[in-house]
């Protein structure tokens, strides 16, 4: 599963690092006068209230747009309205310039590790102005074509409903203390689960997931083509797993390149998060070292409810538009409905800026 061509005509092999993509899109002129911020919110299945808030960059008659992920709901109040980012500058100034400021004056975030997420939305918006200022699409700055895009559905709900409406769809699901013999069976018999996301690496979220060796053990056993997505890898749940390790993802802990290298061993698959990043320079250098290592890629989203899930399906359409993509359409957050787009989404017409047009 995943795509490890670069969608042009040359393709990376393994072994080789195309540095090009950053260098592409470094130069790019970007003129800003100011920015505002938009919130959303939205209670979802896992338990909590989702909130997440789009910077708004203003310059030259254009916005650029870019979402702010971060979890807790709290850590969106006092958002930072004052930064000094103002100015003309390559998109590679802008982007070491918000290396060197406090994203989140207020305090915070409550949850460690999620300063990458602010930096992700005042580096996505401003490459999205930037874009627009110089009337191109990410593609086109990139040299890349955009691709029909498979999705999958990530739910903790029953995914029967789902099926009834599309019985092609794809799924990721999380392996929960609650799934019973029984109840896995049930799920299998779909052949319809491409990942399962054991979230070992989550603290303090409302998905933790303890390491469970007897859980993992049938996992493997029900699904024997999934994914295994951030297993733990401590002397018990590696014991359960053993055999499996050709199946082994990671998401949670992949900040950068330097966190691939430093894993217990080296994976076949990574989940490609754009706001673990933070800077979109670190998110092409994985992507493109991941390659050429031969490690298959797949987007992952974080329940963005605005731009930023529309910037990620971009990615996925440019880098690894065969993989899982757990970019499904906003229209799959909660319960299951008709009418929601069906995978693969069919790219239409990309006009200028971070953004990705689909057949509904």
């Amino acid at each position: 599963m995943g795509d490890t061509t670069t969608g042009d005509a040359r393709a990376v092999r393994p072994g080789e690092v195309d540095d090009g993509m950053y260098a592409k899109l470094a130069g790019l002129g970007l003129a800003v006068e100011g920015y505002e911020t938009e919130r959303r919110e939205l209670d979802v299945s896992s338990g909590f209230r989702r909130v997440t808030t789009t910077v708004v960059l203003r310059g030259g008659g254009r916005e650029g747009r870019g979402e702010d992920v971060t979890y807790v709901a709290e850590d969106h109040d006092g958002f930072p309205l004052a930064l000094p980012l103002a100015g003309r500058s390559t998109f590679d100034e802008f982007s070491r310039r918000l290396g060197e400021l406090d994203l989140f004056p207020a305090g915070g975030p409550t949850m460690a590790g999620q300063e990458t997420y602010r930096r992700w939305a005042f580096e996505s918006a401003g490459l999205d102005l930037a874009l627009r200022q110089a009337g191109m699409s990410l593609g086109a700055a990139l040299g890349l074509e955009y691709r029909p895009v498979r999705f999958v559905v990530s739910t903790r709900l029953d995914i029967r409903p789902w099926l009834a409406i599309d019985p092609e769809l794809e799924f990721k699901l999380d392996p929960t203390p609650e799934w019973d013999t029984e109840t896995m069976a049930r799920i299998a018999a779909t052949d319809r689960v491409r990942a399962l996301d054991f979230k070992a690496y989550y603290e303090g979220t409302p998905v933790d997931n303890a390491p469970d060796p007897e859980l993992y053990r049938a996992v493997v056993a029900a699904f024997p083509d999934a994914l295994l997505e951030d297993p733990a890898l401590d002397e018990a749940p590696r014991a359960a797993l053993r055999g499996a390790e050709a199946r082994f993802s990671f998401d949670a802990p992949i900040h950068s390149w330097a966190d691939v290298e430093t894993l217990p061993l080296r994976p076949r698959h990574l989940n490609v998060k754009p706001s673990r990043f933070g800077a979109l320079r670190s998110l092409l250098e994985t992507v493109e070292r991941a390659r050429a290592a031969g490690i298959e890629l797949y987007g992952g989203g974080q329940f963005e409810l605005g731009v930023g899930r529309d910037q990620i399906q971009a990615l996925a359409s440019l880098l690894y538009a065969d993989g899982p993509n757990d970019v499904a359409p906003r229209d799959y957050h909660g319960e299951a409905r008709p009418g929601a787009p069906r995978s693969p989404l069919v790219p239409l017409g990309q006009g200028s800026g971070f953004g990705f047009a689909f057949a509904r």
